[in-house]
């Protein structure tokens, strides 16, 4: 049988690290599967979800150049699970950037001019915080000199 990316096979665990687990797969092959592909849930403790000798279905996600095979069991299962349906988002309209009125006419800004506007108004801010926080420290102190 060849191994391809995306094939789904059956395989049995045969060690169990605190990063993943391996397992055999046909024709003698051995692949991982990283502690974040054993379950759609956040996975604390492999052994809470996998032990020694259990057979899995699993998916192939990646063969390296190395020949190291990634293997993934929350793929292998989702695949099985039928699709949610997507739910309407009642009466609202979808949410599509429209554009903005200009201030001083009814006609729309461009994203590029929104985003000059924007980096504008941003450098205007950033100077007068600057200019601020400068004044702020560049007061001298006062009976603070180090006399010897």
């Amino acid at each position: 049988m060849q191994l391809e990316i995306g094939t789904i096979v059956e395989g049995t665990v045969t060690g169990l690290t605190n990063f993943g687990a391996f397992v055999s797969l046909p024709d003698g092959k051995s692949g991982m599967v990283h502690i974040s592909e054993v379950s759609t849930e956040f996975v604390k403790d492999i052994r809470e979800h996998l032990s020694e000798g259990q057979q899995v279905r699993v998916k192939i996600i990646s063969i390296g150049d190395d020949g190291k095979i990634g293997l993934s069991i929350r793929k292998a299962n989702e695949e099985n699970q039928p699709q949610k349906p997507h739910k309407p988002r009642g009466n609202r309209p979808p949410n599509v950037w429209q554009g903005q009125q200009k201030h001083a006419s009814n006609e729309k800004m461009s994203f590029e001019d929104m985003m000059a506007k924007f980096k504008q108004e941003s450098d205007e801010k950033m100077s007068a915080f600057k200019k601020s926080s400068d004044s702020r420290y560049s007061v001298s102190r006062r009976g603070n000199s180090n006399k010897k």
